[in-house]
């Protein structure tokens, strides 16, 4: 995957974020360093504005991309895409269709792997990501495989490319849910995709929202309000947010895409796995035999 969903763990708080990439282009020009963010003290369920939400989360992970990919590294592969915790690979699952000779994009690329993965299917493929430490992990990557991907740091609610310039988007867990505006990304991707494009993105599934964030016995009572969209918001001392995650609701999702001129084909979700029995953060066995723990949205323009 790329950026599974990252409900970072305090006290008893789980994380999952499985994917994030970087490719052959140079991280751009003025790149912001990496910095360590203050240390969270609590967790709450309140207000966080678009520039509160990005200087948290890009120094968040920025500040744990080391200690991610150490975790997750073997799960994620150097080159290998897989959407979800469910290991729902795009060999099999084919949602992007024919990648050969196509402009692919991915946003939110985290250490790029789904991206290295495609350049050996014959796409043309460009990662970028917020997070330079992410971006890190991804030059690593095509150095150990050979596999160079063009990199490029930013904002996935401003990316710096062309109208039309991408046959496909797509994103494993990346970026929607770590800004305040994601329908802002809806309109970003439909305006660089050409006529035609298609869109992916794999996030946690809505409903998931309701539940606490545990792969055990007590995260499957509901004990939230599924239409709260208040954003889950990790603080530091004074306050300052040092981790953001936003929800919305499978409609706010249908919305965003058909606003910014898209068209929903698809919604996966994948069943959990017979014999898997790895843990991601708040995905379990015992939680993926019950609940639907990953949405993929599949939309063309």
């Amino acid at each position: 995957m790329a950026g599974t969903d990252r409900r970072a763990v305090v006290g008893r708080r789980v994380v999952a974020d499985p994917h994030a990439v970087v490719g052959r282009r140079a991280v751009a020009a003025g790149a912001v360093a990496e910095t360590d963010p203050p240390r969270p003290i609590g967790v709450a369920r309140r207000a966080a504005n678009a520039d509160d939400t990005l200087r948290a989360n890009r120094r968040w992970w920025d500040s744990e991309a080391d200690a991610y990919h150490a975790e997750h590294g073997t799960f994620l592969g150097d080159a290998d895409f897989v959407w979800c915790p469910e290991r729902l690979r795009e060999a099999d699952a084919h949602l992007l269709g024919d990648v050969r000779g196509r402009d692919v994009l991915e946003v939110g690329c985290g250490a790029a792997m789904c991206s290295r993965w495609l350049v050996s299917q014959g796409a043309a493929a460009i990662a970028s990501d917020v997070s330079a430490g992410m971006l890190r992990h991804a030059r690593a990557a095509s150095a150990r495989t050979g596999v160079e991907v063009p990199l490029v740091q930013a904002d996935a609610t401003n990316l710096p490319f062309a109208s039309e310039s991408f046959d496909v988007v797509f994103t494993a867990f990346g970026a929607v849910p770590f800004v305040a505006d994601s329908g802002a990304i809806m309109d970003e991707v439909a305006r660089v995709l050409r006529p035609g494009g298609r869109w992916v993105f794999a996030t946690t599934h809505p409903t998931r929202w309701a539940f606490p964030d545990d792969p055990g016995p007590d995260g499957l009572t509901a004990t939230m309000p599924y239409w709260d969209r208040t954003p889950y918001v990790e603080f530091g001392e004074g306050g300052a947010p040092t981790y953001v995650e936003h929800h919305r609701t499978l409609g706010d999702r249908v919305r965003e895409i058909v606003a910014a001129g898209m068209r929903l084909i698809d919604l996966i979700e994948p069943e959990w796995p017979a014999g898997h029995t790895e843990e991601w953060g708040q995905w379990s066995p015992l939680r993926g035999a019950i609940l639907p723990g990953t949405a993929i949205y599949v939309c063309d323009r």
